[in-house]
């Protein structure tokens, strides 16, 4: 029978299985603070995903342009330790629409290895990619490209593109890590803030 300090040991597990993005890839990397939340007590790691952004340098007041926010290639390991990495379900990632301008809508480009449909939301003033999954330990994946169709604002203002997420009760990204040891299973929570949080685009509305 599996003793206390080996279900412990099993809950840390979680925390290098989870995304393991591709950040050998060439580009600008986020980096996530995590917080997994177990049965046996709560764990924090570290995930990085990659990720770039485009949008126009400049743009009229009251006019309309796109913002885009790719989303790198990654991988899921399929095994760390010991430990098998089961699936990852319920992953959702936020883009906050940019300060000083207004939303006209969203859509999912591309996308693959999800074994689900992603789709593409506004709440609250956020832009909330769901992919249901479950993508598979081992799996390799791509997110689909984020593309916002914006209007600008009032001349002179800035408007930049951003991460959603400033802390573990304001996730950026979470998602669902099923973990396997021995006869254990178990399902843990995972809530992500990017940090730090740079400015992905920044148009000037001149």
């Amino acid at each position: 029978m599996a003793t206390h300090r080996s279900l412990l040991v099993l809950g840390v597990a979680v925390l290098p299985l989870l995304v393991a993005t591709a950040a050998e890839a060439a580009g600008p990397t986020a980096s996530y603070a995590c917080r997994a939340d177990t049965k046996f007590g709560q764990h924090l790691l570290s995930l990085r995903q990659g990720v770039d952004a485009k949008a126009p340098a400049t743009v009229r007041p009251n006019t309309g342009f796109t913002i885009a926010v790719f989303l790198k290639p990654g991988s899921l390991p399929g095994e760390v330790k010991g430990f098998t990495l089961r699936e990852v379900r319920d992953l959702s990632l936020r883009v906050p629409i940019p300060a000083n301008s207004s939303y006209i809508s969203a859509r999912l480009l591309g996308g693959s290895g999800l074994n689900s449909t992603p789709t593409v939301q506004l709440d609250g003033g956020v832009a909330v990619i769901k992919v249901p999954g479950p993508i598979s330990g081992g799996a390799s994946y791509q997110l689909p490209t984020l593309s916002v169709r914006l209007k600008s604002g009032a001349r002179g203002t800035v408007i930049e593109t951003r991460l959603k997420g400033t802390g573990y009760d304001d996730p950026g990204l979470t998602l669902q890590a099923k973990i396997k040891w021995k006869f254990f299973t178990i399902t843990s929570p995972v809530a992500c803030y990017p940090d730090p949080n740079p400015a992905l685009t920044r148009t000037v509305v001149r």
